[in-house]
């Protein structure tokens, strides 16, 4: 066999042409400095799929800008690799997706980077807590320096984007607010969570109660609970619920406002300033009522000289993803992030 396969690559040689260079996608583990000692007691070892588009391999001189893609509350990474899992009707395929842009000349070769935030209650929100870990220092920190190390990638901002959908598109604006040091372009998708208005839990022993893997009322409560108001002194949840028998309380609601885009955007518009293009667009039949939140973020980003893109289409929270994905989203970085170090 191997006698069949020297034969079969010095017969490409002598004909003057190259191997195939083809993509490869690798999943690895990506230790978090900053989600050490998180009180949900998650490993701060995540799991992270990486894309490499064809011919990484091959021309080892070569640099590649990279797209950085958060996933959505209840799945993981691998929801952007094409793997199926409970409540999702078609995952994204971004491997795939790639490979055809670029195949067809649609796109310039990138990384694309896909790290997994599921957290005991489903999703970090990616957000800074004692008890889920200092998400956002995570992505735009501790990835950033490992990618930047490990693979060849163009270490400059102008050559860094943010992406993500749902838990992840409120990801993307709450990190992009933060962090136009690390990151040039933002793309958010059908983004929740920009008010975050407290509805009271269900009792824990409930029918709504969901454990790991579930969709209830109480374990997406205790998500934002544990990433909005995470309170050390308050085991063994270590985190403080907006309402107690009923009542809401006002300290609490307030950490959750506070952690709202739609109330945080007015701070950060000279960071928001700083990149180079911003899109948003969310699906006119989101059954979650997102369309109205993400479009009243882009108005208040353009009222203050921001001027991002805002797409709205025919589609509902999650069934578009796939194909806005290939068709705008990998199109979008392809198109506004840097294929080479610029001189400053």
């Amino acid at each position: 066999m191997k006698l069949i396969a020297f034969i079969a690559t010095a017969a490409v040689l002598l004909a003057g042409a190259k191997p195939e260079a083809k993509a490869s996608v690798q999943r690895i583990k990506v230790h978090g400095k900053s989600l050490e000692g998180n009180l949900e007691g998650d490993s701060p070892d995540r799991d992270v799929s990486i894309y490499l588009p064809p011919g990484y391999d091959a021309n080892r001189s070569q640099h590649y800008p990279v797209v950085y893609l958060l996933h959505g509350y209840l799945f993981t990474d691998q929801y952007w690799t094409g793997v199926s899992s409970p409540g999702v009707d078609m995952p994204a395929n971004v491997p795939a997706a790639m490979d055809h842009l670029i195949a067809r000349g649609e796109a310039k070769p990138m990384i694309v980077v896909m790290p997994n935030a599921y957290t005991i209650y489903a999703g970090s929100m990616y957000s800074s807590s004692v008890t889920t870990g200092d998400w956002e220092a995570y992505i735009a920190e501790d990835l950033v320096t490992y990618i930047d190390k490990h693979y060849r990638t163009i270490a400059d901002r102008l050559s860094r984007g943010l992406a993500g959908h749902s838990m992840g598109g409120y990801g993307t604006i709450r990190i992009g607010m933060k962090r136009p040091d690390v990151f040039s372009n933002l793309y958010i998708m059908s983004a929740c969570c920009l008010m975050n208005n407290p509805f009271p839990a269900p009792p824990a022993n409930s029918k709504q109660d969901n454990t790991k893997g579930g969709a209830g009322a109480s374990q997406t409560s205790s998500a934002w609970a544990a990433a909005f108001s995470p309170n050390p002194k308050n085991p063994p949840h270590y985190f403080d619920e907006p309402t107690v028998d009923g009542r809401l309380q006002p300290l609490v609601v307030a950490k959750w406002h506070a952690a709202s885009p739609l109330a945080m955007i007015d701070q950060y518009v000279t960071n928001l300033k700083k990149y180079h293009a911003i899109t948003v667009d969310v699906g006119l039949q989101d059954q979650f009522g997102f369309a109205g939140q993400n479009k009243q973020m882009a108005q208040m980003m353009t009222d203050s000289g921001i001027t991002p893109i805002f797409e709205t289409y025919e589609g509902n929270h999650t069934n578009k993803i796939p194909e806005r994905t290939e068709t705008r989203v990998l199109p979008f970085f392809s198109k506004n992030l840097a294929s080479k170090k610029l001189g400053r």
